[in-house]
């Protein structure tokens, strides 16, 4: 059963259709909000406190649009809504270039079966940590989520050449953070 399916199913009143969503998309969904909050109970907080919202709302939901990346726009916007309630956000450094972030952030992706994959793993998620909410919710989407640049604009209500500038200071960040120097071209 696909997600077309299971949206049916719960706008039909049957909650094996919410079964279903949570069960193909929750890791995912716990791990983006956890990449935002740096929290685990706050993530998987997050992330159910947002599948409620959604089962709540199913009726309004337009099926011919894909739910994955409804879903992990309001798990983005929930989690950075969660993360500045608590105030555990602390906001300083500069970043890394596109390559050294995207080289990390796909070695993170699979760094969970080697010791030096696991050290790699945690040296991004601490520099992710000390990120402005802003730009550690653009990172996520951009390099976790693989959302483009005009998916994220529409997500924040701003311009593209706004999530450009965003992405630009958080690589900036990262790499101050990691100790990655540029290459000067």
């Amino acid at each position: 059963m696909d997600d077309f399916d299971a949206i049916c199913r719960l706008k039909n009143g049957d909650i094996g259709g919410l079964e279903i969503l949570v069960t193909r998309h929750q890791r995912k969904a716990i791990q983006t909000a956890y990449l935002i909050t740096h929290d685990e109970q706050l993530a998987e907080d997050v992330v159910q406190d947002t599948f409620i919202r959604i089962y709540r709302r199913i009726a309004t939901f337009d099926e011919s649009r894909p739910f994955r990346p409804y879903l992990m726009r309001s798990v983005v916007n929930a989690a950075l809504n969660a993360g500045e309630k608590t105030e555990r956000w602390v906001q300083y450094g500069n970043g890394a270039d596109l390559e050294s972030v995207t080289k990390l952030l796909l070695q993170v992706a699979s760094a969970e079966e080697t010791a030096d994959r696991a050290r790699l793993k945690q040296e991004v998620a601490a520099a992710l940590e000390h990120l402005p909410p802003r730009q550690r919710a653009a990172i996520v989407q951009r390099y976790y989520l693989g959302m483009n640049e005009k998916e994220m604009a529409e997500t924040h209500s701003v311009a593209a050449g706004t999530i450009k500038w965003l992405l630009s200071n958080a690589r900036e960040h990262l790499r101050s953070l990691l100790g990655v120097e540029r290459n000067l071209e």
